[in-house]
């Protein structure tokens, strides 16, 4: 039988072979994550007939309600990510300190992971679509010991990998290195993520536009000018069409395949930003940039060559379509 379907571990495989000098770490922890995710697709599929819906009783580092599903969610990366002999630590925004693996194995690891084990969570009982979001980084400190809080407090420009899966009329998982953004999806018959978008590139030129408008008074000026014109037609009489799904996994998706500009800027007590930037926005933001869009924390700062100063640290975010971006920093510059 001709095989065209190629899986996720074949496709680590075959790249393994197209450049013999690499370990084969990444690749396994591409794996890794693919199999946590697996997992969590199972109890998002049966969130509805399982007692896995609704809060867990909790507030996390973020001040926020737990629900069910993110708990078992982090806990499902967390282990896989334990288990595995590619990462020597992980660090969640669930926790509120990483977590360092001090095995031999995990010591000897090349990689610590930054994720946000269930993003949307918001909509989890309203059957919208959720996700997953992680960032791969090479650690700083000398492998054999046991990682540091600098491993994980890096630029984005810095990553090896990251990646996303979206829970959704479908399960993706969509990753990107930098070489190239790939896009697998899960067949249920086979349970593997199958290659179906290879060589993912955004857009650059589209109409969508995707913001809070609830908060449209909370914005600052320039932001409001933006959304002005977006709202309204062009000088060319061009209309945009606005989405905002309350899922940065969604509405970065949709930005992938579909262009436009999704902005998620600072508001009211949320001054310094409201997204996460080591568990979201880095990671969303390399994809962007490996697809051919940009990405930007302000209309002259690019969001990657933003330095940590700690794991919770929340940014204001900006990214897409070239065109999209372009017409933004027009006007917020202006």
């Amino acid at each position: 039988m001709n095989r065209k379907v190629m899986t996720l571990d074949e496709f680590t495989i075959q790249e393994l072979r197209n450049y013999p000098g690499a370990t084969g770490q990444l690749s396994g922890l591409l794996r890794d994550i693919g199999l946590a995710a697996k997992r969590v697709n199972v109890e998002v599929n049966k969130a509805g007939i399982a007692d896995i819906l609704g809060e867990a009783g909790k507030i996390n580092v973020q001040g926020e309600k737990v629900k069910k599903l993110d708990e078992f969610a982090n806990d499902q990366f967390i282990s896989s990510l334990r288990s595995s002999i590619y990462c020597c630590g992980v660090a969640s925004e669930e926790e509120e300190n990483f977590i360092a693996f001090d095995d031999e194995h995990s010591k000897n690891s090349k990689y610590v992971v930054l994720l946000d084990p269930l993003d949307g969570s918001g909509n989890i009982d309203v059957n919208v679509s959720i996700g997953t979001i992680f960032s791969v980084y090479r650690r700083l400190t000398p492998t054999g010991t046991v990682c540091e809080l600098e491993d994980f407090l890096q630029p984005g420009y810095v990553q090896i990998a990251a990646g996303y899966i979206i829970y959704g009329s479908s399960t993706m998982l969509v990753y990107a290195t930098r070489r190239s953004v790939q896009g697998f999806t899960l067949d249920p018959s086979i349970g593997e993520f199958c290659l179906s978008h290879p060589n993912l590139k955004c857009p650059g030129e589209s109409d969508i536009f995707s913001v809070n408008i609830g908060y449209y008074h909370l914005y600052e000026d320039k932001v409001r000018n933006a959304i002005d014109y977006f709202l309204a037609k062009d000088e060319h009489g061009k209309i945009y069409r606005h989405r905002f799904v309350g899922c940065m996994v969604a509405e970065v998706h949709r930005t992938l395949i579909q262009g436009g500009i999704f902005m998620y800027p600072a508001f009211g007590k949320y001054a310094g930003g409201r997204l996460r930037l080591c568990y979201e926005c880095n990671p969303m933001s390399f994809i962007m940039e490996k697809a051919g869009g940009l990405a930007m924390a302000t209309g002259r700062q690019r969001l990657l060559e933003l330095k940590p100063s700690k794991l919770h640290q929340r940014v204001p975010v900006f990214l897409g379509s070239r065109n999209m971006m372009d017409v933004w920093q027009r006007i917020v510059n202006s």
